[in-house]
């Protein structure tokens, strides 16, 4: 009997602690603390090369290599960032962070029951979602990585979102940006990439893993020879990117 009243009263105090404004305090705080968190580290990011992103971190706890060596954008060929913002986010310079054009046709696609509907994550959403988030698709990854991309394109340049991109996107198993993709794929140096070895990295970014720059098979060649050409007439739409 003394047994079940003890088991009966801690019960009761489990309850008494767990109480909802008790428990939404505690859920605002960490909430609170995690905003603040991101701010601060954004801030420090504006100026400081990053180590490593979240998703080098989950490769290497998971026993997998990593290749990674941080390059300033004065060494990436201006090929490169031209190929990647056309083959990824055509209207990077005129957003801020958030495409919400690009937004509605992917949910209109999706609506319609489309099985590939239309990506809308701009370069700064990917670039949120590799350096803080996790890859896996879903809503709670994209609630949080809105508000995110708004933060980031309001403390970081173009100019800078775009060279952080590029050196933590993964260009293949365990390559992570310019500098390991270029030596990876092509035996050179980021400054020394082609235009055409520029539009091949671009047109593995969908899925590096399947579509490989350095040895593209006819679909990623077809996607390749497609941002090749429209990289001709594209310094408009890269104009902020460039210096």
């Amino acid at each position: 009997m003394r047994l079940i009243n003890t088991l009966i009263n801690g019960f009761k105090s489990a309850l008494s602690w767990l109480n909802v404004p008790r428990l939404w305090g505690i859920v605002w705080r960490v909430m609170l603390g995690a905003v603040v968190f991101f701010v601060f580290l954004t801030v420090l990011l504006r100026y400081v090369d990053p180590l490593f992103s979240n998703e080098m971190l989950r490769e290497k706890l998971m026993g997998r290599s990593v290749t990674y060596e941080w390059v300033p954008i004065e060494k990436i060929s201006p090929h490169l960032v031209t190929a990647v913002i056309i083959a990824e986010d055509g209207r990077y310079c005129y957003h801020n962070g958030v495409d919400w054009r690009q937004m509605e046709q992917a949910w209109a696609q999706a609506w319609e029951g489309s099985k590939k509907p239309r990506g809308a994550s701009t370069i700064t959403m990917q670039t949120v979602k590799n350096l803080y988030l996790w890859s896996d698709r879903s809503y709670v990854r994209k609630l949080i990585e809105l508000p995110m991309a708004y933060m980031i394109d309001f403390i970081w340049s173009k100019q800078r979102q775009i060279e952080i991109y590029l050196n933590i996107v993964e260009w293949g198993p365990g390559i992570y940006g310019a500098k390991a993709a270029a030596r990876a794929h092509f035996k050179t140096v980021p400054s020394r990439l082609s235009k055409r070895q520029a539009a091949q990295l671009a047109a593995s970014l969908p899925n590096p893993i399947v579509r490989r720059a350095g040895r593209p098979g006819p679909y990623t060649r077809k996607i390749a020879s497609i941002i090749y050409k429209r990289m001709a007439n594209a310094r408009p739409w890269v104009n902020c990117a460039l210096k």
